[in-house]
């Protein structure tokens, strides 16, 4: 049978043991059976049986000692922690009797109990060291349990402050491995964070107190280290740093909100930020101005030494720029104009970066302005800008615009002043959009919003009259080449033919309108280009109604036969169809009335007050219809002065 302990439990018969065995034997029964008794067998079995027994008291012998050795141990740290236990309540005895004797000793007379007194000071500081000790000693064992213990033991002493300085600054150490002292301090804040409440009796207090201590040291240091190294050799990192230092100073304390640091945690964080960066802030916007004026400067400046061009002084009143404002607002011909070879002075990339510079500024104005100083802060930016980028760039460049538009009476003129419309409206475009996008959010809510509504409007007045101004002295160029085409190309007698039977009636239509129709039909694609919104319709008006005069008192220089009357009708019909490029209904209008009297130049002697009082003639003025009869060779000698009677 299987030897197993189980088979020697109490109670146990050795007797009955090797019986059982010696049965269970074939051939071992005593009182014999079905085999023979064999002795040899069963002496066999039982040797077999005795070294079972052998190898089961060794196994067995073996786990006792081996729980002997653990009893011993366990037995062991069971007195240990006895003794921990009973020194420990020995600390707390003396703790709470040294604490008696020392609010005792205070009121004791000095004369009389010197001695008395100095021995229990002297016992309360020792004691007062040692559970110091003992506490950063169980900190750095990880022993929560014992830095509980000893904490509140040191609640009621003088040194329980130092208790938890010396905690604060023992869980920093190794807590600032990596270079981003924001996020070591958001995990060491969490981390001390479920520590300090198993330990301290006001986890509040603790937590305060080593988020002051971090700010007070590790930021501030941090801070004054990435600050003071650009602040005088480069104020352009030196903003940009002040901005993501201040941006994630600020975005760490509102992670820490989620702490228990007091009642009034939102103050108590705000101060200890202001106490960092209160000596940066306060010559921020100087900064950020100076800065923001120097680089503008440097952008421009860039810009025109590419072009290799040297910025007139304009405003300096001199007789030249006297006569200069006045031609420019007139058409006297006070002097040649400048020839600046169709060049606008006007650059896309250099508004971007002004506008991008500017856009960071007032971002950084947005975060580092104390809020009652936003408004002023941001309202100084924004001069700035109307400095450099409406004044310096749009303005000059109008300036220089307007000087180079040729008087009107210039041939081959380069009317590139559309051009110079053009871009300026495209960035004020830009411009505009920077005031509503990223000025107005930061004064909206302020008195200031009135006085940069008033700046605004002021800069684009003035804009706008010199715009206005140039774009009326090019329309003015326009119409003078028009002029010019017709001087040169049309004769006296082109409306008098010689030979009334032989006249192509479609002469002078081919010959004559031709140059001026594809000269106005390419100014007006221009204006279209050059102008957006209303203002298309405005100046296309206007140059349609100049066009239509000129035409107008063009046709009143001449004499005409019934067959140069025939030709002058086919000339306005050419003129009309350039008319309708305009889309302007004024305009196709005045040629539909100009074709009409037309017809006066034609008409039958006896008709002539029947067509004046016809549908398009019957609301314009008698002398206006009496001077174009009187262009007809034949008023004179047929006296149709009496058909207007």
């Amino acid at each position: 049978m299987a030897t197993t302990p189980q088979l020697f439990e109490e109670p146990f018969d050795a007797d009955e043991y090797i019986e059982r065995l010696a049965w269970r034997t074939p051939g071992g029964g005593s009182k014999g059976g079905a085999e023979a008794f064999d002795p040899k067998r069963l002496l066999e079995e039982f040797e077999n049986h005795i070294e079972e027994l052998k190898q089961l008291d060794e196994k067995i012998q073996r786990r006792v000692e081996k729980l002997e050795h653990q009893c011993h141990r366990e037995a062991k740290e069971f007195a240990h922690k006895v003794q921990d236990l009973q020194r420990s309540n020995q600390i707390k005895e003396a703790a709470d009797i040294i604490q008696k004797l020392h609010l005792i000793a205070q009121e004791l007379p000095f004369d009389r109990f010197a001695d008395v007194k100095a021995k229990i000071a002297s016992k309360y500081h020792d004691l007062e060291r040692q559970l110091v000790q003992e506490f950063t000693a169980a900190q750095r064992r990880g022993e929560i349990g014992r830095m509980r213990e000893v904490a509140a033991v040191l609640l009621h002493f003088k040194g329980y402050a130092h208790c938890v300085d010396v905690y604060i600054k023992q869980c920093q150490e190794g807590a600032y491995m990596r270079s981003d002292v924001f996020e070591d301090t958001a995990l060491l804040c969490q981390r001390v964070n479920k520590q300090v409440g198993e330990v301290f009796q006001s986890p509040e207090t603790v937590m305060a107190k080593l988020i002051q201590n971090i700010f007070e040291n590790k930021l501030q240091a941090h801070v004054k280290e990435k600050l003071d190294e650009t602040r005088r050799s480069d104020i352009e990192q030196y903003l940009k740093n002040l901005y993501d230092l201040y941006t994630r100073t600020t975005a760490l304390a509102a992670k820490l909100t989620e702490f228990n640091l007091g009642s009034d945690k939102h103050t108590f964080l705000s101060k200890l930020i202001k106490n960092i960066f209160s000596t940066y802030l306060e010559s921020y916007i100087e900064m950020e101005k100076d800065y923001l004026r120097t680089r503008s400067a440097m952008i421009l400046q860039r810009y025109y030494d590419s072009k290799n061009h040297q910025k007139r002084p304009l405003g300096g009143g001199s007789i030249q720029e006297l006569k200069e404002r006045i031609r420019q607002r007139t058409n006297l011909p006070l002097g040649p104009s400048i020839d600046t070879h169709g060049e606008t002075f006007l650059s896309q990339e250099v508004v971007v970066n002004l506008l991008q510079e500017t856009r960071h500024a007032f971002e950084r104005c947005n975060r580092l302005s104390d809020p009652s100083d936003l408004p002023k802060n941001a309202f100084s930016i924004f001069l700035l800008l109307v400095e450099h980028l409406c004044v310096d760039h749009i303005d000059y460049a109008l300036e220089i615009g307007l000087s180079a538009i040729p008087s009107a009476d210039a041939k081959n003129a380069n009317l590139y002043f559309l051009d110079v419309v053009q871009q300026a409206n495209t960035i004020f475009h830009l411009f505009d959009k920077q005031f509503n996008d990223h000025l107005m959010p930061l004064i909206s809510s302020s008195p200031k919003l009135t006085e940069c509504l008033h700046k605004k409007k002021e800069v684009i007045e003035q804009m706008e009259v010199k715009l206005d101004t140039g774009i009326d002295r090019t329309l003015n160029c326009m119409v003078g080449q028009m002029k010019h085409i017709l001087a040169t190309e049309q004769k006296k007698t082109d409306f008098r033919p010689e030979d009334e039977n032989n006249v192509m009636i479609q002469c002078t239509a081919c010959h004559f309108t031709r140059p001026v129709c594809v000269y106005v039909s390419r100014q007006v694609e221009r204006v279209r280009k050059s102008m957006d919104g209303k203002n298309v319709d405005t100046v296309l008006t206007e140059l349609g109604v100049r066009f239509h005069h000129l035409i107008h008192e063009h046709l009143q220089q001449y004499s005409y036969s019934s067959m140069g009357g025939m030709l002058a009708i086919c000339d306005v019909a050419e003129y009309r169809k350039s008319a309708k490029d305009f889309r302007v209904p004024l305009v196709l209008q005045l040629f539909d009335t100009l074709h009409a009297l037309c017809n006066l130049l034609v008409v039958a002697p006896d008709n002539l007050k029947q067509v004046c009082f016809g549908e398009q003639l019957t609301n314009l003025d008698r002398n206006l219809l009496h001077a174009f009869v009187q262009l007809r060779v034949d008023y004179r000698q047929a006296r149709l002065g009496r058909h207007f009677s």
